[in-house]
């Protein structure tokens, strides 16, 4: 008897939407035109995405990660990061004459400009996000030291003093908790009623997406295995998710190699989703490794439909 054959049946419900967004598809394709064009090497400042799988994979085709621009020699082409990059770094490209691709999310640069706008306006701003994210450090870097405070709770939303809270307005990182975020945010207006709010929600749609389909999926499953890296901020948020939305457990996986399959050998209906940068063929991968274990019945739980696309920038389109 096979080990597929002689333990219980399984039904694997996958989230929808999962995976890839707009911005990560966007930036993973400029890399690869970008080798394309120009011949490889093609130097990309940080992970071009939070995800090992897709940085492996263009570096087979002859892209380089470096982790700051004096790693890059100045007559090869550099691309800057989804997560966006402070403004120090393409003037310092301009200023060595390189050829620079800015493969910064255009939800990203949103949030860059709502910033530029609130400080010209003579506001103070304050980020909402994680401390340490390349995200983050991108949105400090458009203004000077000390124009932007992050604010990563509640908590520290409670003790924050602005410098005048009539002039005050907030950010925050594409990437985070809705449910988080909205907590910090109540603190905000109910502290500082003046506070000026993004013109739209700075979260962005697919972080929303993937989250609502974890809401309703978590509810109806054993666990829940979120794909995606552990440094990806938007992965991690899934299993917060998951948790808070009734799921007895939820993991973090990079890959059908890294499942804990003892930790699941009494669930029955096992949710899967996958983080906005991890690629679909690491879910085909989780399914096909469960078939090898058990009978598997796979549903799609189907929340909203996507068909966001941004344009390439000129230079490789």
């Amino acid at each position: 008897m096979t080990a597929a054959a002689s333990a219980p049946p399984i039904t694997l419900v996958l989230a929808a939407p999962r995976g890839f967004c707009a911005g990560v598809d966007r930036a993973i394709q400029i890399v690869e035109r970008a080798i394309e064009k120009f011949g490889a090497p093609v130097y990309v400042r940080h992970e071009i995405v939070h995800n090992r799988h897709v940085v492996e994979r263009l570096e087979h085709m002859g892209a380089v990660f470096v982790k700051e621009l004096d790693e890059c020699p100045a007559d090869r082409p550099v691309v800057f990061s989804a997560h966006g990059v402070p403004k120090r770094v393409p003037q310092e490209a301009a200023r060595g004459n390189m050829i620079y691709v800015d493969a910064t999310c255009p939800l990203v640069s949103k949030v860059h400009v709502e910033a530029q706008r609130h400080h010209a306006n003579g506001l103070e701003i304050v980020l909402i996000g994680h401390a340490g994210h390349p995200e983050v450090i991108g949105t400090m870097g458009q203004l000077p030291e000390g124009a932007i405070s992050l604010i990563e709770t509640a908590g520290d939303a409670e003790a924050f003093t602005p410098r005048d809270p009539e002039k005050l307005a907030f950010v925050t990182q594409t990437t985070l908790s809705v449910d988080d975020t909205a907590e910090i945010v109540a603190v905000l207006q109910r502290r500082f009623p003046a506070i000026a709010a993004p013109h739209k929600e700075d979260i962005c749609y697919a972080t929303t997406n993937r989250q609502a389909a974890v809401k309703a999926m978590a509810p109806r499953c054993d666990a829940v295995l979120v794909i995606g890296s552990p440094n990806s901020s938007n992965s991690k948020r899934l299993v917060e998710v998951a948790l808070r939305a009734g799921a007895a457990q939820a993991a973090l996986v990079e890959s059908a190699e890294r499942v804990d399959w003892a930790a699941l050998a009494d669930a029955r209906r096992i949710g899967i989703t996958a983080g906005a940068s991890a690629p679909e063929e690491l879910v085909d991968g989780l399914i096909a490794a469960f078939r090898a274990r058990r009978e598997v019945t796979v549903e799609e739980l189907h929340v909203t439909g996507e068909d966001v696309v941004f344009k390439l920038p000129r230079l490789v389109a």
